[in-house]
């Protein structure tokens, strides 16, 4: 495991110097990524959370490999990103070897710095597909899409997984191991099982065990919602990098703020009006970049989220889900903002 030092004369448990890493020679510096969210981290949003600092990589929600090889038109939203978001890597999902490796390709042909393959997705609707999680029940299945994955791409590959389907079957060891022989470069460990879903506490010994015995970077995944979990799960676990996820969407400076605890430097502080200008700029981008079908309601899935912490918060909340329209979304917004 790798050593890490404190500085003494810090109030926080923290680095020297902030480490770095590397998938092959894609640089993840600072050490912090920004988890993959079905529905949310899409190319504006990762900007977003890219344009506050801290951010060393950022990850596509999980892509269907079906959809993307019938060239289903949503899968070109979902994979779609800017230059300013790079280092960014694509995560595809699904069970059959062969459709992976194609979709594999497109990602690589897009010009994605990363390719990254989903065997930790929790919910039904995936696993009901054979993929995600479901994956790690099915170990030579696994292994037949990695091989194919492996073989038909030449940029880095990487996967995300949890620690197991169920607490009597943790295996993420061992799908290490197979992850090393097929050639993945990185892998990130989410410490909860599948059966967890998103309750209870994660399992980070296990992530320990795992970048105990790893050759390749490992990058750890759970509990990550305040910028001393981050500094914590470095010192515990020895892992090369941290990947946050849900607590960014109702606190999207959470990376920032991990980035300067262990840094040495005082978490940034978020005044409550800029909290709420953030909130306002951000729908009204998604109201202009997403197709009106879905714009409301992707609006107010995060209007939800990022209203947490604003003074009359729940009001706001009972305004935006109330709305028929984008339009009629960002109105109730501003009047809102001009009593706040």
């Amino acid at each position: 495991m790798r050593l890490l030092f404190l500085r003494p004369d810090c109030q926080h448990n923290c680095y020297n110097a902030l480490p770095m890493f590397k998938i092959r020679d894609v640089l993840i510096d600072p050490p912090l990524v920004l988890a993959p969210i079905a529905g949310h981290t899409d190319s504006l949003f990762r900007q977003a959370i890219k344009a506050l600092g801290g951010c060393g990589l950022v990850v596509s929600e999980l892509v269907s490999t079906e959809a993307m090889t019938r060239r289903q038109e949503r899968t070109f939203h979902l994979t779609r990103f800017e230059e300013f978001e790079r280092p960014v890597a694509i995560q595809i999902f699904g069970s059959d070897p062969s459709r992976m490796a194609e979709s594999a390709v497109m990602v690589q042909d897009m010009g994605a710095d990363i390719v990254d393959i989903n065997v930790g997705c929790p919910v039904r609707k995936v696993v009901r597909q054979g993929g995600g999680s479901n994956l790690l029940r099915d170990l030579p299945l696994l292994e037949r899409i990695f091989q194919a994955v492996r073989r038909s791409t030449r940029i880095p590959l990487s996967a995300k997984i949890r620690i197991g389907w169920d607490r009597n079957s943790i295996n993420a060891v061992e799908v290490l191991k197979l992850a090393e022989a097929c050639g993945l470069e990185a892998l990130t460990v989410h410490g909860r099982a599948r059966c967890d879903l998103f309750a209870g506490k994660a399992d980070w010994s296990v992530i320990a065990r795992v970048k105990e015995i790893a050759a390749i970077p490992i990058i750890g995944n759970g509990d990550v919602f305040e910028p001393a979990d981050a500094g914590r799960m470095f010192l515990e676990t020895g892992v090369d990098g941290v990947m946050i996820g849900r607590g960014v969407l109702s606190n999207p400076w959470l990376i920032r703020q991990c980035h300067d605890f262990i840094s040495g430097r005082n978490p940034l502080a978020v005044p409550i009006r800029q909290k709420a200008e953030f909130m306002h700029s951000f729908l009204q981008r998604a109201a202009e970049g997403t197709p009106q079908a879905v714009a409301a309601g992707r609006m107010k899935r995060m209007g939800g989220y990022l209203s947490r912490g604003i003074p009359g918060g729940a009001r706001l909340r009972a305004l935006i889900h109330s709305a028929r329209t984008s339009e009629e979304i960002l109105l109730r917004i501003r009047d809102f903002l001009s009593h706040l």
